[in-house]
């Protein structure tokens, strides 16, 4: 690049900046007056509309041009089909939970816990209601109140119970295959689910093994554990989804089979109305409406950055950096993609816009230097759970502190699992031979 066209790359990242100054710091302001879920008081899909205008007047063109950008950018199809994925993910968790199937998965789980083992017990249902339904927030707020009792009845420290509660959220949040993160990595990459899922797995389990371990050792006394009576036909939709789209068959096929499973075993086996399966299916693609609409336009943000050489100059600047790193083929790049996810998620504190920003340079980074598709969406999307599960001003650990009455600090303390995943995931990078695209 030439020295102008460097100044005006970099000069592209302003709006970058100013979206994360909006969002960081209205967050920091109202953390410090006390407000509840500070860093959502200035929701995201609102902080990048400044940032925006800010996009179109740097651009210096006639402003029908400028908004052909925008739109040009929000309308990416990757960024579409990704969206399509979220209204149909969303309409899936919400029918499976108007129909028990949040309520079935969680009471299996309890049903078959040693009370010995109370405390990896739970991480292992977090990590399945997670999994089951792709979602960390949905996981937090379904098992929560559940939680909370168990450690009143338990006399366990609450910030423990909380940090277990977290760590199987984050398992299931980064593997899943109908989580909006897994969405993101594998359609900014270019990879497919079923391949991302198994190039996570093998990173994910070691690392909750070794969770399981660290919790099994702090649980001191044998403790009753009541739980309602299984209902296991609702277990089948979720288990039935991930099954389905482990064996490979397509993502839009795997989720309206589940939206079906689901209201037909709620209304043969429970007694939900099939007439209310439309809305519940309009609730669900309210629930992720922020999630799309933020998507959308951060890729119109992408867009004017792209144009004008801001991605390409970010490239340079990593490639520089790795060069001089001494590790064998593409590994330095592989930690390359790891920092950018984990850096931009502990800027911006949402873990989907984290990948999303950055999936653009990850992908151009895997393609210069033989990456294979699976691994870099893998490692953009461990890397991105990661930096959320151990930021206290993101959603998970704000919501756990206000449910536990603690402070998401301590919340966070002991989130083992993204802290053991964190070191798993370095290993595997450093230690495994390095990736090639097929």
């Amino acid at each position: 690049m030439n020295t102008v066209a460097t100044v005006g790359a970099r000069r592209s990242l302003l709006p970058l900046l100013f979206f994360i100054l909006l969002f960081l710091g209205s967050g920091l302001y109202f953390q410090s007056q006390n407000v509840d879920y500070a860093f959502y008081q200035l929701p995201g899909h609102v902080a990048i509309i400044p940032a925006l205008i800010l996009a179109i007047w740097l651009h210096r063109a006639p402003l029908t041009q400028s908004i052909e950008v925008m739109v040009k950018g929000a309308g990416n199809h990757n960024i579409i089909t990704m969206c399509l994925i979220y209204l149909l993910a969303g309409a899936f968790a919400s029918v499976a939970t108007a129909t028990g199937g949040v309520d079935a998965v969680v009471n299996a789980g309890l049903s078959v816990i040693p009370a010995q083992f109370l405390l990896p017990g739970l991480f292992i249902i977090a990590a399945l209601v997670s999994t089951a339904m792709g979602t960390s927030m949905g996981t937090i707020g379904a098992l929560a109140p559940i939680a909370v009792g168990l450690a009143n009845q338990a006399d366990l420290e609450p910030a423990l119970v909380a940090g277990v509660l977290l760590s199987g959220a984050m398992f299931g949040d980064n593997l899943s295959i109908i989580s909006d993160t897994t969405i993101a990595a594998t359609r900014t990459q270019g990879a497919k689910m079923a391949d991302k899922f198994k190039e996570n797995i093998k990173i994910a389990l070691p690392a909750a093994f070794f969770t399981l371990i660290a919790f099994s050792i702090m649980t001191t006394e044998p403790t009753a554990i009541v739980s309602e009576t299984v209902n296991w036909t609702g277990v089948l939709p979720y288990a039935a989804i991930l099954f389905l789209a482990v064996m490979g068959l397509n993502v839009f096929v795997v989720l309206l089979l589940g939206i079906l499973l689901a209201a037909l075993q709620g209304s043969i086996f429970a007694d939900y109305a099939i007439s209310g399966l439309g809305t519940d299916i309009a609730t669900g693609f309210a629930n992720v409406q922020e999630i799309f609409l933020l998507a959308m336009l951060v890729s119109a943000l992408s867009e004017f950055i792209k144009q004008q050489g801001g991605l390409q100059w970010i490239s340079s600047q990593i490639q520089k950096l790795t060069s001089s790193i001494k590790l064998a083929g593409n590994k330095a790049q592989q930690l390359a993609i790891a920092a950018l996810a984990f850096i931009s998620n502990l800027c911006i504190a949402n873990n989907t816009v984290a990948i999303v920003l950055t999936g653009d340079v990850s992908r151009n980074l895997a393609k210069q230097h033989q990456i294979t598709p699976k691994r870099s969406a893998s490692l953009l999307d461990i890397f991105a759970c990661i930096s959320q599960g151990l930021v206290p001003y993101g959603a998970q650990a704000l919501l756990l502190g206000a449910s536990f009455g603690i402070s998401p600090w301590q919340v966070i303390t002991y989130n083992y699992y993204c802290m053991l995943l964190f070191i798993v995931a370095l290993g595997v990078i450093v230690l495994r031979r390095p990736s090639q695209s097929s």
